[in-house]
C-alpha cells in the first residue's frame, strides 16, 4: 500500500516518496519545513490514506523521553499503601503507559507521530534511540520487556528550533517540505475551497506571494494562515478589484491580521508604504 495523498491533503511527488521510502525500510520519518507547512497533518493523512489508527505524541519542552514508555506512579502507591487499599500488591496498577507503548502494543499496525522534537531536551532524541531502532524497552518496575508486536509507522516533526543529534539523524529517513510554489498552492487552495472564484485565488496568491518576498519580514506568512486568510476574504466578500490594485502606497493588504503575526512586520510594511508614497511625491 503507497501512500500518495489524500483528499485533503496534496502530497508532492518528492513527500509521497519519502514517506514510502521510510515505510519501506522500517525508519522513522523525519519532517522538517516551515511551520505551517503541514508538517503535522502530514501523519494525520498518512494515517488515513493507508487506513492506519494515529497515535500523536505531542512534545512540549518538559516533556521527557520516559514519558513516551511508560510513568511509574510511586506516590499514589505509597498514599494507597498508607489507606491499606488491596491494590497496592501490584505494581501494575501504577504504570501508566506512554504513546510508544501503546503503539507498541496496538492490535494492529499504526501510525506514531511524535511532533515537533526540537521542543524538548537536546538530550531527549537521543534518550529514545535504542527504543526506536529496536521496538522495544524495559520496564523495571515489572521486569518485562515491551516489544513491538507490529512495527509502527513512526513520524517525527521538527521546527528547526535546535539541531538535532546525529545519532539520531543516522536512524531516520529525512525529508525537507519546501514551501509550494503558486501551483502547488492552487492545488491546496482547491482541496481546501473547491468553490472558491478563481479570480479570487489568483489576486490573493498575487498579494501572498508578493508578501512573502518583502525583504526583512520577520514570519513570513505560512500555508495555513493563506487558507485563514482566503476564509476571511470570502466571509467579507472582499471585491477582487480591491487585490488587484495592488497600490504600493498602501502595502499593507485588507485584513493583514491573519497573514502578519507581528508588530514588526506591520511597522515593516507600513514603512515601506510611507517611503513609496514620499518617492512619488
Amino acid at each position: 500500500m503507497k501512500f500518495e495523498g489524500t483528499e485533503r491533503y496534496v502530497a508532492t511527488e518528492d513527500l509521497s516518496m519519502a514517506v514510502n521510502a521510510a515505510v519501506a525500510l522500517q525508519r522513522p520519518l523525519l519532517i522538517k519545513g516551515e511551520p505551517g507547512t503541514g508538517k503535522t497533518m502530514l501523519a494525520e493523512e498518512v494515517a488515513a490514506g493507508l487506513g492506519f489508527p494515529l497515535i500523536q505524541w505531542h512534545i512540549k519542552s518538559t516533556t521527557k523521553a520516559q514519558q513516551g514508555l511508560y510513568e511509574y506512579d510511586a506516590v499514589s502507591r505509597l498514599r494507597d499503601s498508607q489507606l491499606g487499599d488491596d491494590k497496592v500488591h501490584d505494581v501494575r496498577n501504577y504504570i501508566k503507559k506512554g504513546k510508544l507503548w501503546e503503539a507498541f502494543t496496538a492490535d494492529e499496525q499504526v501510525v506514531l507521530l511524535i511532533d515537533e522534537v526540537d521542543k524538548a531536551d537536546i538530550e531527549f532524541p537521543n534518550d529514545l534511540l535504542v527504543e526506536l531502532d529496536r521496538m522495544e524497552f524495559f520496564v523495571y518496575e515489572t521486569g518485562e520487556t515491551i516489544k513491538a508486536t507490529r512495527r509502527p509507522i513512526i513520524i517525527i516533526t521538527s521546527n528547526n528550533e535546535k539541531e538535532l543529534p546525529d545519532a539520531f539523524l543516522r536512524r531516520c529517513f529525512f525529508h525537507f517540505i519546501n514551501f509550494p510554489d503558486k501551483s502547488t498552492m492552487q492545488r491546496i487552495v482547491d482541496v481546501h475551497y473547491p468553490d472558491i472564484t478563481q479570480t479570487l485565488v489568483q489576486e490573493a496568491l498575487e498579494v501572498f506571494f508578493d508578501l512573502r518576498s518583502v525583504p526583512g519580514l520577520k514570519k513570513k506568512p505560512s500555508t495555513s494562515e493563506l487558507i485563514d486568510w482566503l476564509k476571511l476574504l470570502m466571509a467579507d466578500d472582499i471585491p477582487d478589484e480591491i487585490l488587484r490594485e495592488r497600490d504600493q502606497s498602501k502595502a499593507i493588504p485588507p485584513l493583514y491580521g491573519a497573514l502578519l503575526k507581528n508588530e514588526q512586520d506591520v511597522h515593516l510594511l507600513e514603512r515601506l508604504a510611507f517611503m513609496h508614497r514620499r518617492e512619488t511625491r
